[in-house]
């Protein structure tokens, strides 16, 4: 198990369009991935339980991936976040 804090820097947070592309880089990894936020934990391959983690710009999450390629999915997570989820 990995796990690793990263602040939210999209303009108006995980909305539909970034949550979405969360969810589809996430989905191309076979490891659990989850993330922890305000006391709660979300599964980042649904887009419904990233959206209702109401996670807002400015944001700190602890993103965690545990499996087989819990590696490459951190550093394509981290590398996906960092640069906006496509906004």
């Amino acid at each position: 198990m990995v796990s690793q804090k990263i602040t939210i820097t999209n303009p108006s947070g995980l909305h539909l369009r970034p949550a979405g592309n969360l969810c589809n880089e996430a989905l191309k990894y076979k490891s659990l991935i989850t993330f922890s936020f305000d006391g709660g934990t979300a599964n980042a391959k649904s887009v419904l339980s990233v959206l209702g983690a109401c996670v807002k710009c400015g944001d700190e999450i602890e993103l965690v991936c545990e499996g087989a390629d819990e590696q490459e999915a951190m550093k394509a997570l981290v590398g996906a976040i960092s640069s906006g989820l496509g906004e």
